[in-house]
């Protein structure tokens, strides 16, 4: 099968180079050879091994027979998703690495694949290197998925880790990770959680089975928590990861974007630098966890080549995987029920009949020195717990699975 690959930047050049360093084991395992035929981009790349394929016309890809098989690693909406729609109406097989696309127009891209009998496949939009798609609509086929609990995002997970275990502020770890190449000059989509929080959106779609919408979903960044949070965590022998999460009920779901203190027996405690984990909790096989690389020109680049490899395998059925265009519920936010970290000013002793009160039996931190005290309470839901919390003069709240 004709290959061709639109964007030559990080992924795509790592897709070009395992298409060609593995390409005797990528056809045993397709059944046939995989050529890649053109690299579209705006640039040139003098001296690179695809100097010969480079072209600059979607429509040499578009109206080529001889491609059945696209790989869209551009990024963003435009021109990805026309790009990416129209090659599907041509009948081309779409392997993509973007979340955004997936996350915004999921729903149409896969009911034009099967309309045409051909596949629209994401593995590298989640997760990076992680087989976790594949995981969730192969291996779990049989399983009841009850909730999906993931560090998604790597430059966030390198920020945390550098502020849990050198002691770095927020700005100072942000900084290290532009500086060794982990986070983007404009750091917003992952600091934010909102690259997080489309790929939540992603995952829950696919065990629902259902669309699901990223813009429904609360979500939280990490650019509020601190160095002092981090002392908290230290004293108390915790960490604070972002997760992405949904619980998956019989009429809606419950997905989140959100900083969480969490202990060293929760699975995702030993997650730490860029990698990326998700935890999937199932009716039958109980636990079940994912670790590796969420991002990287090779990594990612191979969770495409295998969505190529499935592609070549069934090249005039649509594997079936996804979901239908029927709306799944998010449920409101502030029904979801947490644990809560809250740093509060003042001292205890003139607090203490106070936050009784309001939060029952609390466990006490305090820090010295300083003109404040923490508490971690019982669960309770979102709602409780502003009603509760505007008592107070709060610091800081960092929801908590302890």
């Amino acid at each position: 099968m004709y290959v061709a690959i639109m964007g030559y930047g990080t992924i795509g050049s790592g897709v070009a180079e395992i298409l060609e360093t593995n390409k005797a084991e990528i056809a045993a395992a397709a059944g046939q050879e995989v050529v890649l035929k053109y690299v579209l981009d705006l640039r040139e790349f003098p001296g690179s091994p695809i100097e010969d394929r480079l072209i600059h016309d979607f429509k040499m890809i578009e109206e080529d027979p001889e491609v059945g098989m696209v790989v869209e690693t551009m990024g963003g909406l435009n021109p990805a998703y026309p790009f990416v729609k129209a090659c599907l109406l041509a009948g081309k097989h779409v392997a993509t690495s973007n979340k955004a696309l997936v996350a915004a127009h999921g729903t149409e891209l896969l009911a034009i694949a099967r309309e045409k009998q051909v596949n629209f496949l994401f593995e590298a939009s989640v997760g990076g290197g992680i087989p976790v798609i594949r995981t969730l609509y192969r291996s779990m086929s049989g399983e009841k998925i009850r909730g999906i609990t993931g560090i998604l995002n790597g430059t966030t997970n390198y920020i945390l880790t550098r502020m849990s275990e050198a002691g770095s502020s927020f700005e100072a770890a942000l900084k290290e990770a532009q500086n060794l190449g982990y986070a983007e000059r404009n750091p917003e989509a992952d600091v934010e959680g909102y690259d997080t929080c489309r790929k939540i959106a992603i995952l829950t779609a696919m065990v629902s089975g259902k669309e699901v919408s990223y813009e429904e979903i609360h979500t939280e960044g990490i650019t509020k928590i601190t160095d002092i949070d981090f002392q908290y965590a230290k004293k108390m022998g915790t960490c604070v990861k972002l997760f992405g999460s949904s619980r998956i009920g019989e009429d809606s779901v419950q997905a989140w974007v959100a900083p969480v203190m969490i202990g060293p027996g929760h699975p995702l405690y030993a997650v730490r630098d860029v990698y990326n984990g998700i935890l999937i909790t199932s009716n039958m096989l109980g636990q079940t966890m994912l670790y590796g690389s969420g991002a990287g020109k090779l990594p990612t680049g191979g969770a495409v080549v295998a969505d190529i490899i499935e592609a070549v395998q069934n090249p005039h059925s649509t594997i079936p995987f996804g979901w239908s265009a029927e709306r799944e519920t998010v449920a409101d936010f502030s029904l979801s029920s947490h644990q809560y970290f809250v740093r509060i000013a003042g001292n205890y002793s003139d607090h203490e009949e106070k936050v009784a009160a309001a939060f029952g039996n609390v466990q006490v931190m305090e820090l010295d020195g300083m003109d404040e005290f923490a508490v971690l309470t019982g669960s309770m839901t979102e709602e409780e717990y502003q009603k509760k919390a505007g008592r107070f003069e709060v610091r800081q709240m960092i929801r908590a699975e302890l």
